[in-house]
């Protein structure tokens, strides 16, 4: 427990620590009130794809195909709210689209979950297959075009403000509360973190693993969803490339945060926190005109940095435990 508060301090600091540095390079820019809320319109999307990658993280898994299940349900989504229908009658034609959103991305979850649990492929190859499969389904659906058109009520979820306080970020607060309670405070995450530290004990001690894992799935797949139609409601249209970055951030972000990639340790707060990082280093470089390939080329180098640190920190702790043993034994 005090490991994992000492990580989340950590990385509140660093997050002060590039937030400041930022602001001094760049105050006019960065600091400016339009930047600021772009921040808070943009932070949220990335942050429920996070979530969504956290979770798979945590049982030893990976979802590789969030953002193509995000694109996808927001393109079945568009093609509701596009309709003639929908021009009239806009309230039934967004909730429709929504419910619709919605409903893909649970299925989605669904198929990624039942392989992975009930067939036992691994998550790697099943989501990696799940990717190719769910943007083959976009482009089919769009011929690789956009879809626009959409009623001006349904902008306000991505571009409205409740308050002066962005909605994107209102929902984001909500989704990160209900994570937590889900993943840190319920019999189920208790279950979550048990499979990614031992799925086979976990499974004789008489717990369901299989359908713990498809509702992780499933889970990770609906805050997939919720992220498109952030996305889709933002550029008013939906597109198969749309959020596509997100899949290696998210990943970044996760591993950041602390979730081991190996599952079964992690914290909602750990990757929150890993999130503002990326997303602060990711808009300060823009401001200060980096190209947006050396951002990614930061962001992959961050990446590996974390991982070889965390295996090596892993590997110095074994040999201490080993050494430890050996002295209790001789003694």
């Amino acid at each position: 427990m005090r490991s994992k508060h000492s990580n989340e301090l950590t990385l509140a600091i660093i997050f002060i620590g590039i937030f400041v540095l930022m602001s001094i390079l760049s105050p006019d820019k960065f600091l400016s009130g339009n930047n600021i809320k772009t921040m808070m319109f943009q932070m949220p999307e990335f942050g429920l794809m996070a979530i969504a990658m956290m979770i798979a993280v945590l049982t030893g898994g990976i979802n590789l195909s969030i953002t193509t299940g995000a694109a996808l349900s927001s393109i079945v989504c568009a093609f509701i709210l596009s309709s003639e229908f929908s021009q009239n009658n806009n309230a039934l034609g967004i909730v429709l689209g929504l419910i619709a959103c919605m409903a893909v991305a649970v299925i989605c979850g669904v198929i990624n979950g039942y392989v992975v649990a009930y067939i036992g492929v691994a998550a790697m190859l099943v989501t990696l297959g799940s990717k190719t499969l769910f943007e083959g389904l976009g482009l089919a659906f769009t011929k690789g075009g956009s879809i626009s058109g959409f009623p001006e009520a349904y902008s306000f979820l991505g571009n409205g403000s409740v308050l002066g306080i962005p909605f994107p970020i209102i929902l984001y607060i909500v989704v990160i509360i209900v994570s937590y309670l889900l993943i840190e405070r319920s019999a189920w995450g208790t279950e979550v973190y048990m499979v990614g530290c031992n799925e086979i004990a976990t499974r004789f001690s008489g717990i369901n693993t299989k359908k713990t894992l498809l509702k992780v799935y499933i889970y990770s797949g609906v805050m997939s969803g919720l992220a498109s139609i952030l996305i889709s409601s933002r550029y008013n249209s939906a597109k198969t490339d749309y959020g596509s970055s997100y899949m290696m951030q998210a990943v970044t972000a996760v591993v950041l945060g602390g979730t081991s990639i190996s599952g079964g340790h992690g914290t909602v707060a750990g990757t929150v926190l890993a999130v503002a990082i990326v997303q602060v280093i990711s808009t300060g470089l823009n401001i200060l005109g980096v190209n947006r390939y050396i951002i990614n080329i930061i962001t992959g180098g961050i990446l590996i940095v974390v991982l070889a640190l965390r295996y090596i920190t892993k590997v110095m702790e074994d040999n201490r435990k080993i050494k430890e043993r050996a002295a209790a034994t001789a003694k």
